[in-house]
């Protein structure tokens, strides 16, 4: 008798998942990978090279079709001999990120450009974040590490002189060993909000002080802007 988890996974065949483009491979992989994980079947394609546990016949299967439904034809062809949803994904991916000396250099170009990033004045704080991001997730899809307290801390040196004030109060009473992108993010827009408030003529303190530092650090980071 067929089980409601099994239907579930066979479910998971009708579902319309994102096509593979040559550019957009980050956001192709972790999206399929939370596809996979969500029907019960990324074990076929997570298992470690000389894994001793066996992956469901059904399980490998199911992923293999999964990531042929979300391929162009040419790519298909491609990997068509390949036995295992693990064996196609793995090509895959070497396709799209290239060999390993590739896939060094392109490390190295996104390093170059996340470390010389700057905001402009006329830039836009959320689309700025968005790049910064953007150039954080393709970093580490590549497989090289980085902490959420350097990117923090890499933010906080992009920002420009308008932001120097609150720049300066993180710096200084901030814990960049538990603080996120995000928490630092609301921290500068609550400021740029200020900012804006007392351009509109409505006063307001750009500094927090030392006890409002407290308060955030022992209830939390977000900012409520006045």
């Amino acid at each position: 008798m067929t089980t409601e988890k099994t239907k579930l996974k066979e479910g998971a065949l009708g579902l319309n998942y994102p096509m593979l483009a040559r550019s957009n491979y980050t956001a192709w992989s972790l999206k399929m990978k939370t596809f996979m994980k969500a029907h019960g079947v990324w074990d076929a394609v997570e298992i470690s090279k000389g894994d001793e546990i066996a992956v469901d016949e059904k399980h490998d299967q199911i992923a293999l079709a999964v990531i042929y439904q979300s391929i162009p034809e040419d790519i298909l062809l491609s990997v068509a001999e390949k036995k295992t949803a693990k064996e196609a994904w793995e090509a895959i991916r070497t396709m799209c990120q290239g060999a390993d000396r590739v896939k060094k250099a392109k490390v190295q170009t996104l390093k170059s450009e996340f470390e010389t990033l700057r905001m402009k004045e006329s830039d836009q704080l959320d689309d700025f974040c968005m790049k910064l991001n953007g150039l954080v997730t393709n970093i580490r899809a590549l497989g090289e590490g980085i902490s959420e307290s350097y990117v923090v801390k890499r933010l906080l040196r992009a920002m420009p002189g308008k932001y120097l004030q609150i720049v300066s109060t993180i710096e200084q009473f901030g814990d960049f060993e538990k603080m996120t992108v995000e928490e630092a993010v609301g921290s500068l827009k609550a400021h740029e909000e200020r900012i804006r408030g007392q351009n509109d003529g409505g006063g307001g303190q750009l500094m927090l002080t030392e006890e409002e530092w407290s308060k955030k650090r022992k209830y939390g980071w977000k900012i409520i802007v006045d």
